[in-house]
């Protein structure tokens, strides 16, 4: 195997394509573009995110009480599967153990490395009784495992084992959104490819039930000021300890609409008054980040390469104003060949 490197240029990334057109006509077996990105419209399943909101902390909090800590908080997201949302693997002792949602099916999945599984029901039901049901089970698996039950980085939390507030379930929708964080997975890995210096893997994370991958100047950041509702200052100064540009996907907290954004960390001068592609992305003075709505990813001609051009050119924003060593963190490009 013999690994050869060479330097992708921004024109080269975004206007990379996975399929020809002529590939593309012929897999006929492929969903239209409006499937693969479908629409989200935040009214219309509005509860049912509150809801699975809340079951995917309980998960990540199990994964949180379990693993290791690394820095940034990289030991408690969720990632996306072929059928859904996985912690992968935990450690329990000596035993191995990972949980999965599957939104084809609509149920959760415990599995253990001795080979026992069990599965429970995904439908509309309360957190009270979705923490009860996945606490029993785990015992049921000699897995007992305690968590901070207390939900965090939303307002006015109720803890799980009394939230019987929040007991939506649209199986559509939730199979929805799950496709737009898979698509969007997508892209932020073609995206997260082309740098060199330092950058997180694209991942869930349960807190603010969003998308995200990070890239690192290899700078010391300020101080965070912490204020993150329901989160310790320490876990946002520790996760904020480095100079980012940071880019994500949420189903719209914050907004009326889901939408894809980008931000700089420390925010340098001059940044938000950068010109951003595409022409559908703005600077929210609110949020304090370039916002792109997903629906107009979802629309037009290729989503691909609209999201990569508002990915790409948010981080040299944050590269140009944040006066990033931009030498030594090129974009590189590894392709391996096989030779006889």
């Amino acid at each position: 195997m013999a690994v050869v490197f060479y330097r992708r240029t921004t024109e080269e990334l975004l206007s990379a394509r996975p399929f020809s057109t002529r590939e593309e006509t012929m897999m006929s077996n492929q969903p239209a573009l409006t499937d693969i990105w479908p629409s989200l419209p935040l009214d219309a399943w509005q509860e049912t995110y509150a809801t699975l909101h809340m079951w995917t902390q309980i998960i990540g909090k199990i994964r949180l009480a379990q693993t290791p800590w690394i820095n940034h908080s990289w030991h408690i997201p969720l990632y996306l599967t072929v059928r859904g949302l996985t912690t992968s693997t935990i450690p329990y002792g000596s035993r191995i153990f990972q949980i999965d949602f599957d939104f084809i099916d609509h149920e959760l999945l415990i599995q253990t490395s001795e080979g026992a599984r069990r599965a429970i029901a995904l439908y509309p039901r309360s957190v009270a009784d979705f923490y009860q049901t996945v606490m029993e089970t785990l015992r049921e698996l000699d897995l007992h495992i305690t968590i901070n039950t207390k939900p965090n980085e939303v307002p006015d939390p109720i803890r799980f084992e009394q939230d019987e507030t929040h007991a939506a379930y649209d199986a559509d929708y939730a199979n929805r959104c799950w496709r737009v964080l898979l698509q969007s997975d997508r892209v932020f890995r073609e995206f997260r490819s082309h740098f060199s210096g330092k950058v997180s893997p694209v991942h869930f994370f349960w807190g603010s039930f969003d998308l995200a991958v990070t890239r690192f100047s290899g700078r010391s950041a300020p101080e965070h000021p912490g204020g993150v509702p329901n989160l310790p200052d320490a876990v946002a100064q520790e996760a904020y300890s480095q100079e980012v540009s940071s880019a994500g996907f949420w189903p719209g907290a914050g907004l009326s609409y889901p939408a894809f954004y980008s931000y700089a960390y420390p925010e340098p001068d001059g940044f938000k008054q950068a010109t951003i592609r595409p022409d559908a992305a703005f600077y929210s003075q609110e949020l304090g980040e370039f916002i792109l709505p997903y629906d107009a990813v979802r629309e037009a001609e290729s989503p691909d390469q609209m999201l990569l051009e508002f990915l790409q050119s948010t981080y040299e924003a944050a590269a140009k104003f944040g006066n990033w060593n931009q030498e030594e963190l090129k974009q590189l490009t590894f392709k391996s060949q096989l030779h006889p």
